[in-house]
């Protein structure tokens, strides 16, 4: 997972509409209110170019003021959703999030942290899940900080969560929310959430292909509907910068069958 996120654009090489003289003098502050609108829907700031008086993000595409502007309005609250072959067994009921003193120097990961266990318990599942250390745990995942932007995890093994979650240090500099959403999404992962649009990154990410079964399994979630769309869940592949952190509805509707 990491911070980019879907932009409906064209590129000038396939479609020419908006590639001529008068594209290119657009007003300055045109210019930069895509920009901005690029940022806060969650590009990085290196993967935006400006050439000619025109905007491309990924070098070749290009990104008018409306494009831009359409990617900050609300995604459609629809996504499939998909497991592994492996789920957390029954007898784990009670799973210890423990992070390391360096993962707590960090406020706003630390505070995530915390938004994203409530996001679990709150869902009154057979599984609750508690900042560690505490007694009486059946399962333990270590939280730990790894550079960047974006975390990393692992799928259940042996009716056991996987122990740990790595996420990186630059969610500093964003929201809260987007720490609360990046944190939720990979203890999703380990407890044998696949991303919901794993069959196609580009809905979530711009650009990306089929994850396929990676050797644990992609299988459809019952009650989930069937087509991913950006933002439509905490499972997505890629984020962006103005996350909520909560769950949609069909993350609950997951989660319910599942646990």
């Amino acid at each position: 997972m990491f911070k980019r996120a879907a932009v409906l654009v064209a590129s000038c090489g396939a479609l020419l509409s908006g590639c001529g003289p008068d594209a290119q003098n657009a007003p300055q502050a045109e210019t930069e209110e895509i920009i901005s609108n690029l940022v806060e829907a969650g590009f990085p700031a290196d993967d935006i170019m400006v050439a000619d008086g025109l905007v491309y993000v990924g070098r070749d595409a290009h990104v008018t003021l409306e494009a831009s502007r359409e990617m900050l309005q609300p995604a459609e609250v629809s996504a499939e959703q998909y497991r592994t072959t492996n789920l957390v067994g029954t007898s784990v009921t009670k799973i210890c999030v423990n992070p390391t003193s360096q993962f707590n120097s960090y406020s706003r990961l630390s505070a995530g942290l915390d938004l994203a266990i409530e996001n679990y318990n709150s869902m009154g599942l057979r599984l609750t899940f508690v900042r560690g250390p505490a007694t009486d745990c059946t399962a333990s995942i270590s939280a730990r900080t790894t550079s960047g932007v974006g975390g990393s995890a692992g799928f259940p093994k042996g009716g056991k969560p996987y122990g740990t979650i790595n996420i990186g240090t630059g969610l500093q500099n964003y929201s809260v929310d987007v720490n609360e959403h990046v944190i939720t999404h990979e203890l999703g992962h380990t407890i044998g959430f696949r991303h919901s649009d794993y069959y196609d990154r580009s809905i979530s990410c711009g650009s990306g292909g089929n994850e396929g079964e990676a050797g644990v399994g992609a299988i459809h979630i019952p009650g989930t509907p069937t087509t991913a769309t950006r933002g439509g869940s905490v499972m997505n592949s890629c984020f962006s910068s103005n996350e909520s952190g909560e769950w949609t509805s069909s993350d609950r509707t997951a989660l319910d069958y599942l646990y």
